[in-house]
């Protein structure tokens, strides 16, 4: 039997952000661990499938190959089941979500820094062919006045009154016991009488640093380049969060993106439009040229095969479309409107066949008068 999708095992969308898919494989196993679903064969597939799909999407070298391939890309290394931890574990983390606090004793753990974004804006050409690109982000530094321990050097810091140095404190809620961080110390078990004169106490300042993003080929609006580690850093010796580099493409002078393929508008004058001719169209690749065959109406659509773009999922690029739009000649001379008169009186003559599209128009305008205003 084929397996679900992934992102349908886990209900969310394909774009969905890291934090979504922890949030919903948490409900997920809440609601099908086997230990909450003893004896309950299907509970437990369900609890397997959705860890297996967390084991995957919740790593990023996975998600991609499993985006660009689905279940083949993955080469067997999903596993099954063994992503997510025993239910005791992500009972606590619920429990840190909502309450702030571990459900044991001992110190607040160490949290994990916020993940950032940052919006990058590029030229189309650089979006389609990819490059290094630097950029200049503020950021939280480690304090080098106080080595980040919050207090002004040679000052001691003292055990907090309130938790006792734990930095966390019980409360009790009905029948439930809950520790959260102490609210006077913050977690950290300790008060600084004296803060650090440059980070009043933070031990982190703000600074800027230079960043290098490497822009994969075919990017395009929306997507998102994660640089791991690079996010705010983390509370108490906690790990940093990540970096995410949203791709924004700028509008271009002569095409638009649809997906893989670019479209473009080209001018094309009369003569060219009756007789036929070639004209040169530029790419992103440089100018083709394009047979312009006899006879072509405004709106006529030409498609050149593999001048679009090859974005970061597919196998092959796409096509550039290109739209002709005939241009009626302005600021005639008086010998070329002579000509123009004299080219409109031949084919007047020719009737419907010159014009077949203006004829029928007519005559279906001329029934419409004589059927509903005659």
């Amino acid at each position: 039997m084929s397996k679900r999708d992934y992102y349908e095992v886990l209900g969310v969308s394909r774009d969905a952000s890291e934090a979504d898919i922890k949030k919903a494989y948490r409900r997920l196993a809440m609601k099908n661990h086997p230990d909450r679903n003893p004896d309950d064969a299907e509970a437990e597939a369900r609890f397997k499938e959705a860890s297996e799909a967390y084991e995957v999407l919740s790593d990023a070298s996975k998600r991609q190959a499993y985006d660009q391939f689905g279940h083949a890309g993955l080469g067997g290394a999903a596993g099954g089941g063994g992503a997510g931890g025993g239910f005791g574990d992500i009972f606590g983390d619920i429990f840190s979500d909502i309450f702030g606090g571990g459900m044991g004793g001992g110190r607040s753990r160490a949290a994990r820094g916020a993940d950032l974004r940052y919006d990058l804006s590029l030229d189309l050409e650089t979006a389609v062919a990819g490059d290094e690109v630097k950029i200049r982000i503020p950021t939280l530094e480690e304090c080098e006045h106080c080595d980040g321990d919050g207090a002004e050097p040679g000052s001691d810091k003292l055990r907090c009154g309130t938790c006792g140095g734990v930095g966390q404190v019980r409360l009790q809620q009905g029948f439930l016991s809950i520790q959260q961080p102490c609210p006077d110390c913050r977690g950290r078990g300790t008060v600084i009488n004296n803060p650090c004169m440059r980070c009043r106490g933070e031990g982190r300042t703000q600074s800027q640093k230079n960043l290098s993003v490497k822009v994969p080929p075919g990017v395009d609006n929306g997507d998102r380049i994660r640089l791991s580690g690079e996010g705010e850093p983390g509370d108490m010796g906690g790990p940093p969060g990540d970096l995410y580099v949203q791709i924004n493409v700028k509008p271009h002078d002569l095409f638009t993106r649809d997906g893989n393929d670019l479209r473009c508008t080209v001018p094309l004058n009369m003569v060219t439009a009756a007789l036929g001719g070639e004209i040169d169209v530029p790419t992103l690749a440089g100018k083709v040229s394009l047979r312009i065959p006899p006879e072509t109406q405004s709106g006529r659509v030409f498609r050149l095969k593999s001048k679009g773009v090859k974005s970061v999922r597919a196998s092959a690029p796409g096509d550039l479309l290109c739209k002709v739009a005939v241009e009626t000649p302005v600021n005639l001379t008086k010998h070329q409107k002579e000509l123009m008169e004299e080219l409109a009186a031949s084919l007047d003559k020719g009737g419907s066949r010159h014009n077949p599209e203006s004829s029928s128009w007519l005559d279906k305008a001329k029934r419409f008068f004589e059927e509903h205003l005659g």
